[in-house]
C-alpha cells in the first residue's frame, strides 16, 4: 500500500492517454477522472460530486429512480422470454438510464427498441473508451505526439465533439425549457452544475466521464458475477435459497440488498476474479519519492495490476477457483484499505462513486436470478462457457454472455 496510501500524494497524479480529450491542458482542469493533480479544481469538482450525487443522503434519495429502472427491466426481459437476450447490452442500457435519471431526469437508451447496443450515446462513449485501450506509441514517446501517425488523437477528438453535442444539445433544453421537462420541486445534478456556473465544456466533460466510468464497469462487473453463477450451479442455489428468503413480495428493493450476504459475497469474488479495471487507472509522479527501495523520479507512469493482486497466491487460496465463501465473515470491503482487494482504488483517487456502482449491480443481479431462470441457447452446458478475457482499459468478456430467460413467477 506504499504507492496509494503512504506515498499517496507525491503519486496521486495522472497519466493521461494521448486520445482523451482530457490531455488537453485546456479542458484537463475540467476533469475529475483524469485530473493532471489532485489541486483545488479537482477538489472542488469531487466535493460537487460528493454532494450531488454520491453522499448517503443523494444515494438515498436516488433509490427510487434505480429500482423504477430495474422494474422496467424486468417488464424488458419478462417480454423476451424463451428468446435469447445479450444480457451486456440490456444490463448497458439499464445501468445508463439509472445514471442518465439520476443527472439529467430522462432516459437516452430505449431498451423496447431491440437493438439498444445501438444507441448513440452508448456507441459513443463505449468508443472512446475502446480507443483509450489500443496501444498508442505517442504514449510512451509523447516527443512525438504531435505526428499523430495512428490517427488515434483525431479519433478521440472526433468522438469528444459529438459526446459535447448530444450534451449541448440536452443542456440548452434544460435551460430554456426546465418548467417543461422537470418537476418544479425536483432537482438533479444538472440542475445543480448549471446553478454552480460550471461552463459547458466542463459539463460535457464531467459527463462523459461520469458516464463511461459508470455503465461500463457496473455492466461488466454484472455480466460476470452472472457467468460465473450460471457455470457455479451450488453458489446459484444458494443465492436463489436466499433471495426466496428475503424477497416477500413482488418486487425486489434497496432495502433488501444489504441483508443479501451470499450475493454480495458473489460480487466481492467476481470483483476480485474480473476487477472492472484489470489496471488502474495509470497514476503519475508529481514528485520524486522513495518507495521501498527504489527511487520513483518525478513524472513516472505507475502502474497497479489488480488482476495479477486478484490471483496472487500469497494473498488468496486456491485464486483460479470461483469462491465466494472467502468473503463470507471477511473484513474486505470495497474501501481501498486491504491491498489484496483495492478494486475501486485507494487514496485520494479511489473512486467516488463505488457506493452507488454497488447499488446498480447488487440491486440488478439480485433482480434477474430472482424473477428468472436462464440457460444457454442449444442446450449447451452451462460448465462450457467461454469465460475469454478481451484486452481493454477495463476487464470484458471477449464473448457477449447470451441467455435465455424462463420467468419463474
Amino acid at each position: 500500500m506504499e504507492i496509494l496510501r503512504i506515498h499517496d500524494r507525491n503519486l496521486s497524479g495522472r497519466q493521461v492517454p494521448q486520445v482523451l480529450a482530457a490531455k488537453s491542458l485546456e479542458l484537463n482542469r475540467f476533469s475529475l477522472g483524469w485530473s493532471l493533480k489532485c489541486n483545488e479544481f479537482w477538489r472542488n469538482l469531487r466535493t460537487l460530486c460528493r454532494e450531488e450525487l454520491f453522499s448517503s443522503k443523494a444515494i438515498s434519495s436516488q433509490a427510487c429512480i434505480r429500482e423504477k429502472k430495474v422494474k422496467e427491466m424486468l417488464e424488458f426481459i419478462g417480454k423476451m422470454e424463451g428468446k435469447v437476450v445479450r444480457i451486456r447490452d440490456v444490463v448497458s442500457a439499464v445501468v445508463l438510464n439509472m445514471l442518465s435519471n439520476i443527472m439529467v431526469s430522462r432516459d437516452l437508451v430505449n431498451l423496447e427498441d431491440e437493438s439498444v447496443h445501438t444507441g448513440e450515446i452508448n456507441r459513443i462513449l463505449r468508443n472512446i473508451s475502446d480507443l483509450a485501450s489500443i496501444p498508442n506509441i505517442f504514449d510512451i514517446y509523447p516527443l512525438l505526439a504531435p505526428l499523430d501517425l495512428q490517427r488515434l488523437r483525431k479519433k478521440g477528438m472526433e468522438l469528444h465533439q459529438r459526446s459535447s453535442e448530444m450534451w449541448k444539445t440536452i443542456i440548452k433544453d434544460r435551460k430554456e425549457n426546465r418548467e417543461i421537462v422537470i418537476a418544479p420541486n425536483h432537482q438533479d445534478f444538472l440542475d445543480a452544475i448549471i446553478k454552480k456556473g460550471c461552463p459547458e465544456d466542463q459539463v460535457n466533460l464531467l459527463f462523459q466521464e461520469l458516464f463511461i466510468a459508470g455503465t461500463d464497469t457496473s455492466s461488466w462487473v454484472i455480466e460476470w458475477t452472472m457467468a460465473e453463477l450460471i457455470r457455479n450451479p451450488r453458489c446459484l442455489k444458494i443465492v436463489e435459497d436466499e433471495l426466496a428468503t428475503e424477497i416477500k413480495h413482488n418486487s425486489i428493493t434497496e432495502s433488501h440488498v444489504a441483508n443479501l450476504t451470499y450475493l454480495q459475497a458473489c460480487i466481492k469474488e467476481a470483483l476480485r476474479f474480473y476487477p472492472p479495471v484489470p489496471l488502474l487507472i495509470p497514476h503519475r509522479a508529481v514528485e520524486s519519492c522513495q518507495v521501498m527501495t527504489y527511487t520513483i523520479p518525478k513524472d513516472s507512469m505507475i502502474l497497479v495490476n489488480l488482476w495479477a493482486i486478484g490471483r496472487d497466491v500469497n494473498y488468496w487460496k486456491d485464486p483460479l477457483e470461483f469462491k465466494p465463501e472467502r468473503f463470507l465473515n471477511s473484513s474486505l470491503n470495497f474501501k481501498g484499505n486491504d491491498f489484496e482487494f483495492i478494486t475501486f482504488g485507494s487514496g485520494r483517487r479511489i473512486c467516488p462513486g463505488l457506493t452507488m456502482a454497488s447499488m446498480h449491480v447488487s440491486l440488478i443481479i439480485a433482480s434477474l436470478i430472482h424473477f428468472f431462470d436462464w440457460s444457454l441457447p442449444h442446450g449447451k452446458d452451462p460448465k462450457d462457457l467461454d469465460m475469454t478475457e478481451k484486452f481493454s482499459i477495463d476487464m470484458v468478456k471477449e464473448e457477449p454472455r447470451v441467455l435465455i430467460p424462463k420467468t419463474k413467477f
